[in-house]
């Protein structure tokens, strides 16, 4: 063994510093015919499920490439054949005709001479074969066994690490492939949103981005549902120093409260029932990147805790484990709830307040920026053509003045929704701006025949999630046959409306009286309120309202 420590440190050298076979193949084999009578290399690989033997690299010593056939198809009882030589792991000497009754398939076709192979073995099983070849005027000794057998090591090494890099330029092309089919379903040419108004209604919004960006430090998204917080946290990653890192986004009003700490921080193999193997949490995904926790108010006070740490120091352990982990991760959080309010009722921390908060940027509502709205009307209607292959179709300025009317409560993400429905009605020959928004023009376009949208009295309301035309005529038919008691119910004194919170939990309530308590499930709230039930128990948890007072004593434990 010590007589051969050279070539072996210099074989070892060369399988180590170049992933692909075939590069690392010709790199070796000249230190290869120092030491032996070698005429031909040959690596070949053992598919033993679908019973073929590939070559995958193969070097001659006049540096031609051998011309013989690549793929060796096997009959099972030559794989079987083939697989037990593998696991005794014994190296082969002997004639070509030889070998080619023995193991049918081990050489491939067109080589002839005198013969060693050797199995390449890993730990699931037989990976290849390493077949050197002599002609008949240059025959193999034992002494070149005894090298051959020293050299299977690391030709096994380099053949793994050439599978593991085709798998992953195989995952890497899937991946490419989908996210290229869902772009094209999107309308759009890459992950990251346009951000349309960096010049006008965002421009100080943008200023802050750019200061804040290459900082490193946490930043605090402040702005309501709808108004582009995720945009706005992606242009913070790709300004930042670690735009090639990933990007992860957490919903964490999505998250049930007894899987925060596993969602964010893993979890061990048996560590609970049903963690059947070990998860890495979205920290340890996100390491050396940006991870946005999105309604990070929704955080319950245990994973708050457990979140100050990570801020602190950048260490946590994983649920069930001991060792501590390290992630270098910077956080980029939005809510749009008022955190120091919350602070100042118990119910989200100080402490946790101060570290997300070292540079709050408030995003302003759709309604603050009226001059972005026709930009973002034209982004979103070219971006409805591409997506639903219609001719592309830009708002008139009747358009945007009707559009500029709106309250718009549901920010960018209804503006975008409005317009995508009026590409729909307008069926390509317009923006069907009037009907999408749910509109009954009264006289003509003017300025007097629209009341502001954002008084009490205003005839615009955007259209219900089960809109559809002939219903929306109905309605507005119904509408004109009784203006009278429209007049009478749109002078009513707002003190008779009741607070939204107080509606929405009267509605919760009734959906929980009548399924008993149940939450999810075909007769579960969830499902008769038509909502995600990890959404409901959100606003449940919002409202205080607790699900076992809807349950029947005797089903209660």
């Amino acid at each position: 063994m010590e007589r051969y420590s050279k070539i072996l440190l210099d074989v070892w050298r060369e399988a180590c510093r170049h992933i692909e076979i075939a590069e690392a193949t010709d790199l070796i084999t000249p230190l290869i015919l120092r030491q032996l009578p070698l005429d031909q290399l040959v690596l070949r690989i053992v598919d033993l499920e679908r019973g073929v033997v590939d070559t995958v690299a193969a070097t001659a010593r006049d540096h031609r490439r051998p011309k013989s056939r690549l793929r060796s198809e096997c009959t099972p009882d030559a794989i079987d054949r083939l697989f037990q030589w593998c696991r005794r792991g014994e190296v082969l000497h002997d004639s070509t005709e030889a070998l080619q009754e023995r193991l049918p398939g081990l050489l491939p076709e067109d080589v002839a001479g005198d013969i060693l192979a050797g199995p390449l073995n890993t730990a699931e099983g037989p990976s290849g074969v390493l077949v050197f070849v002599a002609t008949s005027t240059r025959l193999f000794t034992a002494e070149h066994e005894e090298l051959l057998k020293v050299l299977v090591e690391p030709f096994t090494v380099a053949l793994e690490n050439d599978r593991r890099l085709r798998e992953l330029t195989a995952l890497r092309e899937k991946v490419e492939a989908e996210n290229r089919s869902l772009l094209t379903k999107l309308g759009r040419n890459d992950l990251s949103d346009a951000i349309v108004g960096v010049e006008s209604g965002l421009r100080g919004v943008m200023d802050r981005v750019s200061l804040v960006a290459r900082a490193d430090i946490p930043v605090l998204i402040l702005g309501e549902t709808g108004s582009g917080k995720e945009v706005l946290a992606r242009a913070i990653h790709k300004q930042s120093r670690r735009d090639n890192g990933p990007f992860l986004r957490v919903n964490c009003g999505a998250i049930p409260p007894e899987l925060v700490d596993s969602e964010l921080f893993g979890h061990e193999r048996g560590s609970f029932t049903g963690a059947t193997a070990l998860r890495k949490g979205w920290f340890e995904r996100a390491d050396r990147g940006t991870l946005f926790l999105d309604e990070c108010g929704e955080l319950p006070p245990a994973a708050q805790v457990r979140l100050l740490r990570i801020l602190q120091d950048g260490t946590f352990e994983r649920v069930g484990g001991e060792r501590q982990i390290h992630v270098d991760v910077r956080v980029v959080a939005a809510t749009h709830r008022n955190l120091q309010a919350m602070v100042g009722e118990g119910t989200f921390r100080e402490d946790l307040w101060y570290r997300l908060a070292v540079f709050p940027i408030h995003l302003p509502p759709l309604r603050d920026r009226p001059e972005d709205i026709a930009a973002l009307a034209a982004h979103f209607a070219l971006r409805a053509a591409k997506r639903f292959g219609l001719p592309a179709r830009t708002p008139t300025p009747e358009d945007v003045n009707l559009l500029a009317k709106y309250n718009w409560p549901g920010n960018v993400r209804e503006l975008a929704s409005v317009i995508e429905r009026a590409a729909i009605l307008g069926n390509g020959l317009k923006l069907d701006v009037t009907t999408a928004l749910g509109v009954v023009p009264q006289t003509s376009f003017s300025e007097s025949a629209w009341p502001q949208l954002s008084s009490p009295t205003s005839q615009f309301s955007p259209l219900p999630r089960d809109f559809s035309l002939p219903s929306a005529q109905a309605a507005i038919q119904e509408s004109h046959s009784r203006p009278q008691a429209s007049r009478i119910a749109s002078t009513r004194p707002i003190a008779d409306f009741s607070p939204l919170d107080s509606a929405m939990r009267q509605h919760i309530e009734a959906a929980l009286q009548r399924t008993r308590g149940r939450i999810e499930g075909p007769h579960g709230a969830a499902k008769l309120l038509g909502i995600n039930p990890h959404t409901l128990r959100a606003r449940m948890r919002k409202l205080k309202i607790n699900w076992r007072n809807f349950r029947p004593a005797e089903d209660v434990v």
